[in-house]
C-alpha cells in the first residue's frame, strides 16, 4: 500500500510517500500556490511519483493537511452567511456572554460584535420552541416562516446559511426539518444545523460554531472538491482523507459537510508528527514546538497522549469555538517575526511578520526591516552559504544594515541588538509553554522538547534552557514533520451528548443509552468509509464539574457498561485532574457529568519505524569553522564553532557545543556548554546545560 501524505505550508507544501509494502519512505517539497493550494498539492504530488518513479494509479491514500479553513477565519474572507433561529434569539451571537477579551481596557475589539459571521439583517427568526430537559415541544415550527426567509436569502445569493434552534441538542428533528425547507427552496445553498455541528448546550458557543462552518463551508467545500476532481483527473485511483483538528483523519465527504473540524488541521499534524518522531526514541512526554516564519504552535505529549483543548480555551480569530481539537497554543512568533521600537520606546519583536515576501531583509526579495532571521544571521547562527541546503544564499551585508538601523534608534551596538531580538522571542516562546504547562500543573523539566519546522531547531536550545527542560529533541526531517504526522494517525469521529447527571442522582441506563447511539452513530459512518467493524474502537469520556462551576474537565471511562463502578471510577478521576488543573480538588462537593463523549477510531495503515540512518564521521561532517556569537553569563561572546552537515554526522557520539548544524530543511544551534548526538532512530538529541 502507497501513503502520501501532503501538508501545505506558508511558503512551501511539504509532502511524504510511504510504502509499505517496501519500507521506503520519499520525501519532496514544492512551492505553495496561495492563489489556489490544490495547484501545489497536485504540483508537488506529481513531481514526487516523476522523481521517484512511482506509478499514479498504485497510489492508495493521499492524506492532506490543510490551512484553507484557518486562513479563512484569519483572514476574514468567508460567505456571506444568513442564520434562522427562534423569535426574539436573533442577537445570541452578537450578545455573546457580555465578555470583554481584554478586562480593564476600555479601548478593544470585540470580534462577534466588530466583524460578525452573521450580518445582522441577514439573521431571520421564526416561531418555534422547545423546552429542557426532554425537548417538548412549546411553539411548533413556523415552516412557512422559515420558507419565506429561505426564498430571502435565495434572492440575495446567500449561499451559506446556518440553522440554530434553542435546545436543538435535546431533539434535532427540527432544525433538520428547517433544513429541508431551506433546500427544497434552494438546492444550491450551503445548510448547517446546529444540532449536527455541535451538538451541545452553551448556545452561544454552539450558534457561533454553527456560524464558523457555514462562514467557511462553501470555501472549504470548493476546494476538497476541486482537489478530488484535479487527482482523478490527473490518473490517480487514491482517495483523500483530510487531518482534523482532533488529531485524527476524516473522510473528504465529512470535511465538505463540517469544515469547522478542520479549522487546526495543519498544527494538529504537527502535534502527531512530533508525537511519533519522539517515540521512536521512547520519549513519551513532550512538548512540540513547531516555530515557521509567521507563529510558533505549542502543543503537549504526556505519556503518548495530546492533551486536548477544554470549551474555555478554545478560540480561532477571537471566535469561540466547539468542536474537539487537540490543545494547541499559537503565538505571533517566527523567523519572519519583525523587531521594532513601539512609540513608548520598548524594544518588540512581532507578532507583525515579514512573511515569506517580501520576507527577511537578507532574503533580498525586497524587505527592509529588521526580523528574528537577519538576527541569526548576524550572529553567525545561519550559514551565508548553506541556507536551505545551499539552494539559497543569504545576503549578509542586508542583515547587518537592518539590524544597524534598530541598533541606533536603540542606542545599542549590532550584536547586543541581534541578541535581544533572539531573546524576546525566544521568551514569547518560552511563555508560550509556560501557559501550557506550569499554569496547568505540570513540570516542563519531566519533558522533552520537540523541534522541528523551519526555525524550531534555531531557537529550541535556548528556549528549552529558560524552561530549565533537559533535552531536546530534532527530528530527521524537521520540515516536514506536519506532512510525516499525517501518516501516523487513524481515521477518527467524535460524538457528544449533553447529559446533566449529578453525583448520587445519575441514571446509569441513561447515560449508557447516550453512548450507545453515540457508538451506532459513528459505527454507521465508519461502514459508510468501507472501514470494517473489527478496525473499528470506541473510547469513552464525560465532561465534569462540581456543580456551579463554569466549565469542565474531560475524563476517559474505562470498562464496556456504565455502573456504579465506572461512575465513581469516573468521579475519583475528575478529583485528581481537579487536584493537577488548579492546586486542590473538594470531594465533599456535589459533581455533576455535563457532557458525554465518544470518539471513534478506525485503524488505518501508518508510517513504520524507519531504517537506521548511515554513519558517517566527524570530519566527513564539518564542513568549517565560523565564529558565532552567544550570551556566555552576563556577556557576549564571540566562540569559534564547528559546522556540520546533518547527513553524515555519526551515530551515538557525542558531539560538543557551540555547533551549527546544517540540512535541506532547517538549520540547529547548539549552545556552548550543551552537547548533541544522533541515536539509531536518526533523531539528534541535545542536552541542555542550563
Amino acid at each position: 500500500m502507497k501513503l502520501i501524505g501532503v501538508d501545505v505550508g506558508g511558503t512551501f507544501t511539504d509532502l511524504v510517500l510511504f510504502d509499505s509494502n517496501t519500507g521506503a519512505t520519499f520525501t519532496h517539497k514544492t512551492p505553495t500556490t496561495p492563489h489556489n493550494p490544490s495547484e501545489g498539492v497536485m504540483n508537488g504530488i506529481n513531481e514526487l511519483c516523476r522523481r521517484f518513479s512511482v506509478d499514479r494509479k498504485s497510489i492508495d491514500h493521499i492524506y492532506h493537511g490543510t490551512t484553507t479553513a484557518t486562513n479563512t477565519m484569519l483572514e476574514h474572507d468567508g460567505a456571506e452567511c444568513g442564520m434562522i433561529t427562534n423569535e426574539g434569539y436573533r442577537d445570541i451571537i452578537h450578545i455573546g456572554r457580555h465578555q470583554r477579551p481584554q478586562h480593564f481596557s476600555i479601548q478593544q475589539e470585540i470580534p462577534w460584535q466588530d466583524r460578525p459571521l452573521v450580518k445582522r439583517r441577514w439573521r431571520k427568526t421564526v416561531a418555534h420552541r422547545i423546552a429542557p430537559p426532554h425537548g417538548e415541544v412549546l411553539v411548533p415550527l413556523d415552516e412557512n416562516a422559515v420558507r419565506q426567509a429561505a426564498e430571502i436569502f435565495k434572492a440575495n445569493d446567500i449561499d451559506a446559511i446556518a440553522i440554530c434552534f434553542l435546545f436543538a441538542f435535546l431533539d434535532p428533528s427540527h432544525e433538520h426539518r428547517a433544513r429541508d425547507i431551506v433546500l427544497e427552496v434552494y438546492p444550491e445553498a450551503f445548510v448547517t444545523c446546529s444540532s449536527d455541528v455541535s451538538p451541545q448546550f452553551r448556545e452561544f458557543e454552539r450558534f457561533t460554531t454553527t456560524a464558523i462552518n457555514a462562514y467557511i463551508g462553501p470555501k472549504v467545500r470548493n476546494y476538497v472538491t476541486m482537489l478530488e476532481e484535479n487527482i482523478a483527473d490527473q490518473g490517480y485511483s487514491a482517495d483523500l482523507h483530510i487531518m482534523g483538528s482532533n488529531g485524527g483523519l476524516a473522510t473528504s465527504a465529512m470535511v465538505a459537510e463540517k469544515p469547522v473540524l478542520t479549522i487546526l488541521s495543519g498544527p494538529a499534524a504537527g502535534v502527531m508528527g512530533g508525537a511519533w518522531s519522539g517515540g521512536q526514541s521512547e520519549r513519551h512526554s513532550l512538548i512540540t514546538f513547531d516555530v515557521g516564519g509567521t507563529s510558533a504552535d505549542i502543543g503537549i505529549i504526556q505519556h503518548g497522549q495530546f492533551a486536548e483543548a477544554s470549551p474555555r480555551d478554545t478560540w480561532i480569530a477571537g471566535f469561540p469555538l466547539m468542536v474537539p481539537m487537540i490543545d494547541i497554543h499559537t503565538i505571533g512568533a517566527g523567523g519572519g517575526s519583525i523587531a521594532y521600537q513601539d512609540k513608548g520606546g520598548a524594544f518588540k519583536v512581532g507578532p507583525r511578520s515579514a512573511g515569506a515576501r517580501p520576507g527577511p531583509s537578507c532574503y533580498g526579495f525586497g524587505g527592509d526591516q529588521p526580523t528574528v532571521t537577519d538576527a541569526n544571521l548576524a550572529l553567525g547562527r545561519l550559514d551565508p552559504d548553506n541556507f536551505l541546503g545551499g539552494e539559497m544564499m543569504l545576503d549578509q551585508a542586508k542583515a547587518n544594515q537592518v539590524i544597524d538601523n534598530l541598533a541606533n534608534e536603540l542606542s545599542m551596538d549590532r550584536l547586543s541588538c541581534a541578541e535581544g531580538i533572539i531573546t524576546i522571542v525566544n521568551s514569547a516562546m518560552a511563555n508560550a509553554i509556560r501557559s501550557r504547562t506550569v499554569q496547568r500543573g505540570l513540570d516542563p523539566r519531566e519533558f522533552s522538547l520537540m523541534a522541528f519546522g523551519g526555525g524550531g531547531p534555531l531557537q529550541a536550545s535556548e528556549v528549552a534552557a529558560m524552561l530549565a527542560i533537559p533535552e531536546v529533541i530534532v527530528p530527521p526531517h524537521p520540515g516536514i514533520t506536519s506532512a510525516i504526522g499525517l501518516l501516523t494517525t487513524d481515521i477518527k469521529y467524535d460524538a457528544i451528548r449533553t447529559a446533566f447527571q449529578v453525583s448520587g442522582q445519575v441514571s446509569h441506563d441513561r447515560v449508557e443509552a447516550m453512548f450507545s447511539d453515540m457508538e451506532g452513530q459513528l459505527a454507521r459512518q465508519f461502514r459508510a468509509d468501507n472501514i470494517p467493524d473489527n478496525d473499528v474502537e470506541f473510547l469513552r469520556y464525560a465532561d465534569i464539574r462540581y456543580v456551579g462551576q463554569g466549565y469542565e474537565l474531560r475524563v476517559k471511562i474505562d470498562g464496556k457498561y456504565f455502573d456504579n463502578n465506572a461512575e465513581k471510577q469516573l468521579f475519583d478521576q475528575f478529583e485528581k485532574q481537579h487536584q493537577t488543573e488548579y492546586g486542590r480538588s473538594f470531594p465533599d462537593s456535589p459533581k455533576e457529568i455535563v457532557n458525554v463523549r465518544v470518539s471513534g477510531i478506525g485503524t488505518s495503515t501508518k508510517l513504520e519505524k524507519q531504517d537506521t540512518p548511515a554513519s558517517g564521521s566527524i570530519d566527513d561532517a564539518r564542513v568549517k569553522v565560523a565564529q558565532c556569537v552567544f550570551r556566555h553569563g552576563a556577556e557576549l561572546k564571540t566562540f569559534d564553532t564547528a559546522i556540520y552537515q546533518r547527513g553524515k554526522l555519526p551515530l551515538d557520539e557525542k558531539v560538543e557545543g557551540p555547533a551549527i548544524i546544517l540540512q535541506q530543511d532547517t538549520t540547529t544551534v547548539v549552545r556552548p556548554g550543551d552537547s548533541f548526538h544522533i541515536d539509531q532512530q536518526g533523531n539528534m538529541l541535545i542536552s541542555i546545560n542550563s
